[in-house]
């Protein structure tokens, strides 16, 4: 508990930190004693008016609003941005009192009040701020606009330990000799970032803490964490937990540093849970100030500025728009009985028709739900391109379930990297894969794509297989929404950690139905696949399509012998590899048959990309593709394909 002592102003020439934004508020708390709170705020000296939407930033422990100065710095005008030092802490007064949760929740409920803070709102919450501003935000569900949550937690996981270093800190002898006496806890803040803060920003989070009177609540924040069911807080942090159910058409943002020491993934995942309608930012190396180490801020202002306009009149949130079945489903591809007509070829080994296909995909859909895969449930794949990928894909997305695709050219470290991050429910791959899952200790119930058998189900952990999956026959629910999460896709980590993004089925429905109309791709074109993302292409456009005999897990394999005899297989009409494949292909070319050199004669569009793809390439390319339009698409995992230019065209330019 503190000392009693009143609030001041921060000391002029702190980092970043502009003295005009600096503001003292009294309000009255709930016991009838004035408080004065030390406030930064955008509208110190402008017309609240201005302002179309007030940005309520709340700090949690042991920082304080100085956390938010990038933020104050760089908000547009008609933005109103308010960060306030709890009471206790920064440079608001020290009361002398033990301020609960609860108390907390009430005191920024009074604070905002006084503040005039009455329309629009999004809160902006970092650590313990996370709960104190949910607790805020159900109380003023009229006003609230946006919830952007940074590396928090409302709930421990079933299971699962509190952080180490919040046990050791919270524990009787560490407690106050950590906190209170020392600013041990305060500089540990700054060692669990990605790198440690310069020195004058150090000694900015440092101002406000400089003696131990100064510091007895960061020992009251940490004591007040209820790891235990009879704490005096445990009953306001469930509710706060339970209330997030009452967000679901509330926009939400999730910012977070993936190397934060205290709140790990575990509980990015558990707010994932709760706010499945949110929108995530994982920063892979930062820490537990992702402010600090990323340009997560800029984030929020981008986000922000995204969000639909306050309607006039009543601040009551717009209800969201709920999208009903997509006009053009991920699913068109198979929407055929045909049995006449190639869906997928393997080479040396099965094919299948269209018709068989969409048989196998209702039957596997069928299959996920009686095994207990719910919509929204996201579904690792971890399959090598042919007819056991595609009936997976499409499958989870008949019963509205997320894929998570990790290339597995990430590598052991890289591909357990992505499975932290991407958390998946359940994982759908090869026994070599479940037997990796085990090993590393993957998230997720397994399936296994071929039969096991018993003691390969007991050793591999498989809740079944694609052809127990199969045999189900039950009624399927409505297609997807095109609003609902169908994809998460890790980066190649070629430019930096890997990260997931995430795709609705409206993006990658109307990035294949950018791709067919550009290329003017129809039922008659036969595809072969030697770029393993493209493999899945072929099905959703809803044309023939084969893997050529390579590894695709390593371009260069691929070598004009095997891609002639794929094209062969299928009477390919388009190619699709990488500039690695290509430049093997023409190596290889001198070993091709007269048979082999007329398939490709038959070949009317190649398409290369994935890397930078020279220009002797494609000349080479068109070379050895006699009748075919040499074609060069460029994109990223982030967006996907967003620009084309041919052969001709490069040679104009």
């Amino acid at each position: 508990m503190s000392r009693p002592a009143a609030a001041t102003l921060p000391p002029p020439g702190l980092e970043g930190l502009d003295p005009a934004w600096s503001r003292l508020t009294a309000t009255t708390d709930a016991t009838g004693v004035e408080r004065t709170w030390h406030v930064l705020d955008t509208h110190v000296e402008r017309p609240v008016s201005d302002a179309r939407l007030t940005l309520l930033c709340v700090h949690g422990n042991p920082s304080w609003s100085y956390l938010f100065r990038r933020l104050l710095a760089t908000a547009p005008a008609d933005l109103r941005v308010v960060g306030a030092d709890h009471l206790d802490m920064g440079f608001s007064e020290r009361t002398g009192t033990t301020r609960r949760l609860a108390t907390r929740v009430d005191d920024l409920g009074r604070l905002t009040d006084e503040l005039g803070i009455d329309g629009p709102v999004v809160t902006v919450a970092h650590d313990w701020g996370g709960p104190i501003s949910i607790g805020w935000a159900l109380a003023h569900r009229s006003q609230l606009r946006g919830v952007v949550l940074m590396n928090t937690a409302v709930h421990q996981p079933a299971g699962s330990p509190a952080p180490t270093v919040i046990r050791m800190v919270r524990s009787r002898p560490l407690l106050h000799p950590v906190t209170t006496s020392t600013t041990a806890f305060i500089r540990g803040a700054f060692e669990l970032s990605d790198r440690r803060p310069d020195a004058e920003v150090r000694a900015g989070f440092l101002a406000p803490y400089r003696t131990a009177a100064r510091r007895a609540a960061i020992a009251d924040f940490v004591a007040d964490i209820p790891l235990e069911p009879d704490h005096p807080s445990a009953t306001t942090i469930d509710a706060i937990a339970a209330g997030l159910i009452d967000l679901a058409d509330i926009p939400a943002l999730l910012l977070w540093g993936a190397a934060d020491r205290v709140f790990s993934d575990l509980y990015l995942h558990d707010l994932e849970h709760r706010l499945r309608h949110a929108d995530v930012h994982r920063y892979p190396s930062a820490g537990h100030f992702v402010t600090e180490d990323t340009d997560a801020l800029v984030a929020v202002l981008d986000w922000v500025a995204d969000l639909p306009r306050p309607s006039p009149g009543p601040h009551a949130p717009e209800a969201p728009v709920m999208t009903d079945v997509a006009e053009s489903t991920l699913l068109d591809g198979i929407g055929s009985d045909d049995t006449a007509r190639l869906a997928i070829a393997e080479m040396g080994g099965p094919s299948i028709d269209l018709g068989t296909l969409a048989d196998r995909v209702d039957q596997t859909a069928a299959g996920l739900i009686e095994s207990g895969v719910q919509r929204g449930e996201r579904v690792a794949l971890m399959i090598p391109p042919g007819i056991d990928l595609a009936v997976s894909l499409l499958a989870c997305w008949r019963v509205s379930a997320v894929v998570v695709l990790v290339d597995a050219g990430l590598g052991r470290a890289g591909m357990s990297a992505a499975m932290k991050a991407a958390a998946p429910d359940h994982l759908i791959g090869i026994p070599k894969a479940l037997a990796a899952a085990r090993a590393l200790r993957w998230p997720g119930r397994r399936f296994a794509t071929g039969e096991l058998g018993r003691i390969g189900r007991a050793v591999l952990r498989s809740s079944g297989d694609l052809a127990s999956l199969g045999a189900i026959r039950r009624p399927l629910p409505p297609l997807a929404r095109s609003t609902d999460l169908a994809a998460v896709v890790f980066t190649s980590g070629s430019t930096g950690p890997s990260k997931g993004v995430i795709y609705d089925h409206a993006a990658l429905a109307a990035q294949r139905d950018a791709i067919a109309e550009l290329y003017g791709i129809t039922d008659d074109d036969r595809l072969v696949a030697a770029f393993a993302p493209f493999a899945l292409y072929g099905p959703m456009l809803g044309i023939t399509s084969v893997v050529p005999d390579m590894d695709v897990t390593r371009p260069g394999t691929l070598t004009a012998q095997a891609l002639g005899d794929a094209i062969a297989r299928v009477d390919a009409t388009l190619v699709f590899a990488s500039p690695a494949a290509l430049a093997n292909v023409v190596r290889t070319a001198g070993e091709l048959t007269a048979a082999q050199r007329r398939s490709f004669a038959a070949v009317r569009l190649v398409l290369s990309a994935g890397a930078p793809v020279g220009v002797p390439l494609l000349r080479a390319t068109a070379e050895l593709f006699a009748n075919a339009s040499v074609c060069t698409p460029y994109g990223m995992t982030e967006c996907l394909p967003v620009a084309s230019t041919s052969l001709p065209e490069i040679e104009a330019a």
